[in-house]
């Protein structure tokens, strides 16, 4: 069930199986405050400390890397009688755990129950979208309610004529997405020839812990797929507290039109070759940036990848945070996202706000780097021979 939209924008890290332990790490006892001389605040920055010693940083995490899940060795002090005290906590401590789980699957049960009285509205909603109803007099009337001051209309002979012309709410989910922040940055000048032709956003539960995202198209000039879906699963034992751990995604292949893959992109290089001096052109498709890889959602890293695993992390949890956001907000409390009001009651961060210049000139760089590269000469290959393509890495910042 959609909470209502709160004060300030819930930014927690997504619930991974990698960053979610299956036991609550130890308290240590006997804490004290540290005892120190007298030490000028100018000696105590961390900046100029790890600058005099950088490895000093590594050291500092491996030892707490190393800390992290064992006992500070006090209950092992314990005498035998208190030991079994703490024994017997433990096992109400599970008890607990078992009814927060079953208050977990409650809570589960009753958004499915008000889902389907939500979803009438939902249908109503997407029947004046698309111009396929009107809304009643009653819902006009409830609307304004809560409007200031109405702009007087003119009822010109002008005006008349032009009634009826427009049908339904032009671009309406696409203006939606893109005053929610996370959502407008994925969302590319190319994506919104596409998304203009995005006639509804839905969700349904599965009949195992999880969601599924539904976008319904009309008909369009990319691809030919009528719904694009994205699923969202949980795993079956629930975490530390009851809650529902995710587990992975899994997104519809897009069935793109010859030439409109809007997750890649064709580059031209000039090669040339030294012995004839003659030059070609040579096409590659590489992958770019697009709102729609957000179908094609990043894999959880293996044991083998821990290099990669932090940045596949982060882009786990941003992907689960997109797809909460899509079914907590931005469906429940579209007309909001469409008028912009639902921003009064998020918490923006100005950071957020100065990356978007930040990224054009970083695109520009980049641009001029390839523009560079472009410029250098290759020894020409078989006339045969196709460029090979670079796999897709999927981008969601």
């Amino acid at each position: 069930m959609a909470e209502p939209i709160k004060n300030k924008r819930p930014d927690p890290a997504a619930p991974t199986p990698q960053n979610t332990p299956a036991n609550a790490a130890p308290i240590s006892s006997h804490a004290q405050q540290p005892g120190v001389d007298s030490i000028k605040e100018e000696d105590l920055t961390a900046a100029s400390i790890f600058a005099k010693d950088p490895r000093l940083v590594s050291l500092i995490q491996g030892r707490l890397g190393s800390l992290i899940g064992r006992s500070s060795g006090y209950v092992e002090t314990l005498p035998a009688e208190v030991k079994a005290r703490v024994s017997g906590l433990k096992g109400i401590q599970k008890e607990h755990s078992k009814l927060e789980a079953e208050f977990q699957e409650e809570v589960l049960q009753l958004e499915k129950k008000y889902f389907e009285k939500f979803t009438p509205l939902y249908e109503q909603r997407s029947g004046i979208v698309n111009g396929k109803s009107e809304p009643t007099e009653d819902q006009i009337k409830a609307g304004k309610e809560d409007e200031e001051e109405e702009e007087e209309e003119d009822q010109d002979e002008e005006e008349s004529a032009e009634k009826g012309k427009i049908q339904g709410i032009p671009e309406f989910w696409l203006s939606a997405m893109k005053n929610h922040i996370s959502l407008a940055e994925m969302i590319t000048d190319r994506d919104e020839e596409a998304l203009k032709e995005l006639i509804d956003i839905r969700m349904e539960y599965l009949d195992k812990p999880g969601f599924r995202l539904i976008f319904e198209f009309n008909e369009n000039n990319f691809f030919t797929n009528k719904t694009v879906t994205k699923t969202y699963y949980y795993q079956n034992e629930s975490g530390y507290g009851g809650d529902f751990i995710y587990d992975h995604a899994d997104g519809d292949k897009i069935d793109w039109k010859s030439g409109q893959d809007l997750t890649v992109r064709i580059e031209q290089k000039k090669q040339r070759n030294k012995t004839t001096k003659q030059t070609r052109i040579v096409k590659k498709t590489v992958p770019t940036e697009s709102f729609f890889n957000f179908f094609s959602p990043p894999k959880a890293p293996s044991e083998e990848d821990d290099d990669a695993a932090s940045d596949i992390e982060e882009r786990l949890e941003l992907d689960y945070q997109l797809g909460e956001d899509i079914k907590e907000k931005l469906i429940p409390r579209a007309i909001d996202w469409f008028t912009g009001e639902a921003l009064a009651y998020e918490e923006i961060d100005e950071d957020d706000l100065g990356e978007f210049d930040d990224e054009d000139d970083e695109d520009e760089d980049a641009s001029e780097d390839q523009d560079d590269e472009d410029e250098s000469e290759e020894e020409e290959d078989d006339g045969s021979s196709k460029p090979k393509q670079e796999p897709t890495e999927c981008k969601q910042s």
